[in-house]
């Protein structure tokens, strides 16, 4: 039963009080890694902007203004919490938590260090135990990847349902359009993955991409990358796709009826989820954990163990991306919904899906010993053909509709 509920060897003998101890350690480990990574992100966030804007941004709580997110979760706390009259009380209270646990759970699977250097497959030793640097590794870790991150849709919605109000429930339907619409493109760039490594393991991706020619942004053609970030942010409601708190237009979103610790927590799950898809991004196409190797040269970090080292690799890499995070919110602007909804359906999700259809063939015609040039020009033609079709058919649709003009 163990096997099918994880990879990690520290759970496939007998469970004893170390291995149980072990695990215990592994989820406290998380839950606060969590919680300081969100903290750091929000200061890391008002930084990078203010940096970028020319402003100076927290600087008084703390060294260089590092806790002024812990003040600001303090004075949240000690808010007046306020209930609507109308609401639904129950699920008002439980949507916060639908919004925050899902960010931890996704996090649970990703790796967070070891050796995977000569077939190590990530393995380290504890306490006499050979385990994984991650609180889980399930078999089919990217679908439950996946599976939680669209449990976050629930939180959203209930949220703005409950609230009794016109404006939150606006808000939170806006956000299940937004997220149902950019989910089948990120799914299809999940994919792509999953078909050239061969495993729906977090740990048995990244063990795939031992060298810089093995990662899966090189190895997929880049194009599914692109799709997952576009599909995240969305997903994320991170700026250019933030209509789901479209002030200007629904007062303050799905939310605008919470306050004190429970709009602490929409708030806290939106940066939290931000890490967790910058570290899934990380894992799927740029190797996680592993260090940079070109052939037979690895990029080493001199003292630092291989496990420990892997731990670094995998944090400056997730930086990278909480970078790129915080300059599209300093430098793009907001998207129209029109917009945002032509590049879900007329755009991603034809292009993940076409893309997909090349990779599957190119894999086909290696294993029937086809020509891979033969066979990538007659998919290329027939999808480019498809695609044609579609856009002509959406034309025709439009003209029928602007002839026929407004119905109601």
């Amino acid at each position: 039963m163990m096997q099918i509920l994880a990879i990690d060897p520290l759970l496939t003998g007998e469970l004893l009080w170390t291995p149980l101890l072990i695990v215990l350690l592994k989820v406290v480990v998380v839950f606060v890694v969590g919680l300081l990574a969100t903290m750091l992100m929000v200061w890391f966030e008002r930084k990078v902007i203010a940096g970028m804007q020319n402003r100076i941004g927290p600087n008084k709580a703390g060294p260089f203004g590092i806790l002024q997110t812990l003040a600001d979760g303090i004075k949240l706390f000690f808010k007046e919490d306020l209930i609507p009259e109308r609401s639904d009380r129950f699920v008002f209270k439980l949507a916060p938590y639908l919004a925050f646990v899902p960010a931890f759970l996704t996090f649970a699977i990703i790796p967070l260090g070891g050796d995977f250097r000569g077939g190590n497959d990530g393995l380290v030793t504890w306490f006499g135990h050979q385990t994984r640097v991650q609180l889980a590794d399930p078999p089919i870790g990217i679908l439950f990847a996946l599976a939680i991150s669209s449990i976050a849709i629930y939180g959203i919605m209930l949220a703005g349902w409950s609230s009794g109000s016109k404006y939150p429930l606006l808000g939170s339907v806006r956000a299940s359009a937004q997220m149902v619409s950019y989910e089948a493109a990120l799914g299809l760039s999940v994919a792509a993955v999953v078909l050239v490594t061969g495993t729906l393991s977090t740990s048995g991706i990244v063990a795939r991409q031992s060298t810089l020619g093995n990662w899966n942004v090189i190895v997929t053609g880049i194009i599914p990358f692109f799709i997952f970030m576009v599909a995240a942010t969305a997903e994320l409601n991170r700026p250019p796709f933030d209509l789901v708190e479209a002030e200007q237009e629904l007062v303050g979103g799905f939310n605008t009826e919470y306050a004190s610790l429970r709009f602490a927590l929409f708030y806290l799950a939106e940066f939290m989820n931000t890490v967790t898809m910058s570290a899934l991004i990380v894992t799927l196409f740029f190797g996680g954990p592993q260090p940079i190797s070109v052939g037979s040269t690895t990029i080493d970090i001199p003292i630092i163990g291989n496990a420990l080292e892997g731990t670094v690799w995998l944090l400056l890499k997730v930086l990278v991306f909480l970078y790129i995070y915080v300059w599209f919110r300093a430098t793009l602007p907001r998207f129209r919904y029109d917009q945002l909804m032509n590049l879900g359906w007329k755009v991603l999700i034809p292009a993940s899906l076409g893309w997909f259809i090349l990779l599957a063939a190119q894999r086909v015609g290696q294993s029937a010993g086809w020509d891979r040039y033969v066979v990538t020009i007659a998919t290329a033609l027939v999808l480019l053909v498809s695609y044609s079709l579609l856009m002509l058919a959406q034309r025709t649709s439009t003209n029928e509709r602007k002839r026929d003009g407004v119905m109601f």
